[in-house]
């Protein structure tokens, strides 16, 4: 085998580098090059690990929000029973059946809050305080705020419109289940723009690895030929050496 084929054989040869398009092979190459590198690509791993976790934060928020608006319509439905049934020409069979409508509308929320959950996590009866997600590469972060939306938190169980009643009950846990969801809109928004923030730095950082570590394809391609010339030359060399060598044992020979 001859030194050429030695060469294209050779991953830190100049041939096995234009082949994988690397300038950096081993830390021979470039020993500060590698280590840079090396932790460059720890951040950019860090950066999509975070923003996977983001992606599971914002489908958790989606699910909350969806469970709040399901609320919010059943208490917007009791609010206008409850001003039916504040109305004097109503007497106790229609009363019942608007509060057996409540009836349902109640045990929905209690439903919704108790039956709300992710990965087996519930979300919304008060079990759980806050969720941490880990948004950044050393695994620090922001919290989404867990909200506790069952009957007994928002002041509405046992609510009904049979004897005397406050509207301004139902209001108040329309106003709560409001700022609840308001608050879940706003944890969303940080979500996405840390998102956002993670994938485009994820990005500059494969952007600068790419700046050490890949091989200028033309520089190397025209070093590769310089070299093969420079091989030729010198295997030129070498054969007309051993024709002049043979040349002289043969004069010798014959003398």
């Amino acid at each position: 085998m001859g030194i050429s084929a030695l060469n294209n054989t050779n991953p830190n040869s100049i041939y096995g580098k234009i082949a994988s398009g690397k300038r950096i092979q081993t830390a021979a190459d470039d020993a500060a090059g590698l280590a840079i590198s090396n932790k460059l690509k720890k951040e950019e791993n860090g950066y999509n690990v975070g923003a996977a976790n983001i992606q599971d934060g914002i489908g958790v928020a989606n699910i909350k929000d969806g469970a709040l608006g399901s609320i919010q319509d059943s208490l917007h439905r009791i609010h206008e029973l409850s001003i039916k049934a504040s109305n004097g020409l109503y007497g106790d069979s229609e009363k019942r059946m608007i509060q057996d409508e409540i009836d349902q509308m109640l045990q929905d929320i209690e439903s919704t809050a108790v039956g709300t959950q992710y990965n087996e996590m519930k979300l919304m009866d008060g079990s759980m305080a806050d969720m941490h997600i880990a948004t950044n590469p050393d695994g620090k972060g922001m919290k989404i705020q867990m909200q506790n939306t069952t009957l007994k938190a928002l002041g509405i169980e046992g609510y009904s419109v049979m004897g005397d009643f406050d509207i301004k009950d139902i209001e108040a846990a329309m106003d709560k289940v409001t700022t609840a969801r308001s608050n879940n809109g706003a944890s969303t928004n940080r979500l996405e723009h840390a998102y956002n923030y993670n994938t485009s730095a994820s990005l500059e950082m494969v952007s600068s690895r790419s700046r050490i570590e890949d091989l200028d394809i033309p520089k190397a391609v025209s070093e590769q030929k310089k070299d093969k010339l420079m091989e030729d030359y010198r295997m030129g060399m070498m054969r007309k050496k051993m024709q002049d060598d043979s040349m002289v044992l043969k004069m010798f020979g014959t003398m």
